[in-house]
């Protein structure tokens, strides 16, 4: 399997956003327009834009295309739909809920067997969560000092409209399925669409 070791705050530079973003306090002491001055043609702010959602989310080539393809056979703008799969991601849902300081560690958490979707654990860390799917902390590990310190440490992050997220009981409620608007960042979704239709 393939891993991203990318510096994450020299990325999130290129890339244009924020580390909170990618769950991390640090902010970078270089010149955040340092970039600004290279002039980017049509193709690499495409190509720009398709790594940051990569970066995001953790993810390299082949499964994003794989994401792609089915958000163009869905209902609606194919742009919406990538967003609302990538979203709908179990690590990313256990990291959305708290669960996890970063989706890096959400998804090695995921990995390790630590979550149940619906009563039954899950160890997918790309496991598609539906409306009505309750995601929790599996009983065994909801004793642990990890799960304790992450509730702790991320008692302050906001949580996205379409969880119900309890905290006490270490679960949250899918309500209805994420959508653009609920995303943390800017991102510009019709030029991967563009960029894929080439």
């Amino acid at each position: 399997m393939a891993v991203n070791k990318d510096p994450i705050l020299k990325r999130c530079r290129y890339l244009g956003i924020s580390p909170m973003v990618m769950g991390i306090s640090k902010q970078s002491n270089r010149n955040p327009n340092a970039n600004s001055r290279k002039k980017l043609s049509e193709y690499g702010t495409q190509l720009k834009e398709k790594q940051k959602l990569k970066f995001i989310y953790g993810m390299m080539e082949k499964p994003f295309r794989h994401y792609f393809a089915l958000a163009e056979k869905m209902e609606g703008k194919a742009g919406d739909n990538l967003i609302t799969l990538l979203e709908s991601r179990l690590d990313n849902v256990a990291y959305r809920m708290g669960m996890a300081l970063t989706r890096r560690e959400a998804r090695e958490l995921v990995t390790h067997g630590h979550f149940t979707v619906n009563g039954k654990r899950v160890d997918i860390p790309s496991y598609r969560v539906s409306v009505g799917d309750v995601v929790a902390v599996c009983e065994k590990s909801r004793t642990s000092t990890k799960f304790k310190s992450l509730v702790e440490q991320t008692n302050g992050r906001t949580t996205p409209l379409w969880l119900d997220v309890n905290k006490e009981n270490f679960s949250a409620a899918v309500t209805r399925l994420p959508n653009p608007s609920d995303i943390d960042y800017e991102t510009e979704t019709h030029l991967i669409v563009e960029l894929y239709s080439k």
